[in-house]
């Protein structure tokens, strides 16, 4: 398969950013072939938007996409990382690493943008095309409407940020309004949508990746500052664009769930984003969940495999029947499951405990890649895709009723059940397209987005369902916000204490408290936002 070349790691940091910023103030210096001699064709500007698939999201795709997407949202438990403890007990604080590591990633990924749209914008000559330039610039305002997307969901009220010389100019910036926040996010992807292609070579962005993203940011938007009901127009918005994405693109769903994570699969046709990892480029500027997150090192190249004592919870456990299997057994290791193309040349895998499964690919010999290392997985891990989409237009159509038998809901969420191996429903309510999402996205960093979303217009119901994964059941002794033991032979699972004390959780665990190094360099982030757009 035909694969975006990322593996240029040192010329592409010079095009895009220069250096490493340690503080998203700090503006990326715009020197050497940067903003004078290298945008000179429709090549050139591939190579350079190339840049941003990959290295620069490493802050994030490190440890905070399933920290804050799984375990701050009850999917995950690691009991033994202060940090990720932070995440399950509500108990953040502005110190915690990963907050801040997050922070300065996306502020990263806004800074790779404007640089590239600025220097396209006033060095391009006029004889690359304009389809070429636009299409160049619809890449670069995709991912930087992604990187805002996540901070809006996460902090709420943030800078602004377009234009990097600015800000050398003046290095205090406010906060700006979270109105504000979704309109610059809806202008990037919808200048996006209108400027990138229908298909491009695996791994690019295209005009349905633009749109899928538009109908959750719609979606999303759709309920800030109401109360119980959702912003009709927006949740509109919503169904359009998904169902344009569900209904014109022509794309379909992988048959298979399982080989969603399998890196023979990497960039299929139901992936709308994913980033471009390459292998053999070393800490900092790879995927490196698996080293992270495997439960044992013959399953990672080099060692590492410093999952044993992560595992999904009781609580997601819950959310699978036995026809389940497959969405499950791919999701989740439970002890003696069987996996033949792990650590194939040694006879397979066999899980010695209940641990995570996605994102877990296997040495550089079960992917045939040589130079794959400890912390470069060659897995393009999706961050939206199709049947993700699947489900956004489910619950824009569901919009504000408990309950639908709309027939194109029903269509595609039947789909998205369907390939699991599961029965057609003929309604679908709030609570079972909830339950959907978590397990077809579980691991996948998104859960926590959806209760971020439901906590706009019902904070009480998202509230809630945090608080009932702390609270003991009828008959129970654990906490659902836990880990258990899972026996092969009789099938029964037993929860057991994590020893951690869980704060209750309240309306204030929806907006992450603002890097404490960042409070200090710039104290305009504590006053009230003020407008972006006059």
């Amino acid at each position: 398969m035909k694969l975006i070349k990322i593996n240029i790691f040192l010329l592409l940091i010079a095009i895009a950013v220069g250096s490493c910023k340690k503080d998203f103030l700090n503006r990326p210096p715009l020197t050497g072939i940067t903003t004078d001699n290298f945008y000179k064709s429709t090549a050139d500007l591939r190579l350079a938007t190339a840049a941003i698939y990959a290295q620069p999201w490493f802050g994030w795709n490190n440890f905070p996409i399933l920290g804050i997407g799984d375990v701050m949202s009850g999917n995950i438990l690691q009991p033994y990382n202060s940090d990720l403890v932070q995440f399950t007990t509500f108990s953040i604080t502005s110190n915690n690493s990963y907050v801040t590591q997050s922070w300065q990633c996306f502020y990263d990924i806004v800074a790779h943008c404007n640089v590239n749209i600025k220097t396209i914008n006033t060095k391009l000559p006029d004889t690359v095309s304009v389809k070429g330039k636009n299409g160049a610039l619809g890449e670069l305002r995709f991912l930087r409407a992604t990187a805002y997307f996540y901070l809006v969901q996460l902090w709420g009220a943030v800078p602004i940020i377009e234009d990097n010389d600015k800000l050398i100019a003046n290095p205090l910036v406010p906060r700006n309004k979270t109105t504000d926040v979704y309109k610059f996010i809806i202008n990037d992807l919808r200048f996006a949508a209108t400027n990138l292609p229908t298909s491009d070579q695996p791994g690019r962005v295209t005009t349905w990746s633009a749109q899928g993203l538009l109908a959750k940011v719609y979606l999303t938007r759709a309920g800030l500052g109401q109360s119980m009901t959702r912003n009709q127009s927006d949740l509109d918005s919503a169904a359009y664009f998904a169902g344009n994405v569900c209904n014109s693109s022509g794309l379909t769903l992988l048959p298979s769930y399982y080989n969603l994570f399998r890196t023979q699969y990497n960039d299929s046709p139901e992936s709308l984003f994913a980033f471009q990892w390459a292998p053999g480029v070393g800490y900092g500027n790879g995927n490196a969940l698996e080293a992270q997150f495997a439960p044992s090192g013959s399953l990672v190249t080099g060692g590492g495999g410093w999952g044993g004592s992560i595992g999904p919870t009781t609580s997601l456990y819950k959310l699978y029947t036995p026809q389940d299997s497959v969405r499950r057994k791919a999701t989740f290791m439970l002890t003696g499951d069987h996996y033949p193309e792990l650590n194939a040349a040694g006879g397979g895998y066999t899980a010695t405990g209940c641990n995570i499964k996605k994102h877990i690919v296997g040495t550089a010999a079960d992917n045939n890649s040589p130079t794959m290392d400890l912390w470069s997985s060659i897995e393009h891990n999706t961050v939206l895709r199709l049947g993700d989409v699947y489900l956004i237009y489910a619950e824009a159509l569901l919009g504000n009723n408990s309950s639908t038998s709309n027939a194109q809901a029903l269509l595609y969420f039947n789909d998205i059940r369907t390939r699991a191996g599961l029965p057609k429903v003929t309604s679908i309510t709030t609570r079972t397209l909830m339950n959907e999402r978590r397990v077809e996205l579980a691991f996948e960093g998104q859960y926590w987005f959806d209760l971020v979303r439901l906590s706009y217009y019902n904070p009480q119901a998202a509230i809630d369902t945090l608080n009932h994964q702390t609270q003991l059941q009828p008959n129970q002794t654990i906490v659902d916000r836990s880990q258990f033991t899972y026996s092969p032979g009789t099938g029964v699972i037993t929860p057991f204490a994590s020893g951690l004390v869980i704060t209750p959780a309240t309306a204030s665990v929806f907006t992450l408290p603002i890097p404490a190094n960042d409070q200090t360099a710039d104290p305009l982030l504590l006053q009230a936002p003020v407008a972006y757009y006059k």
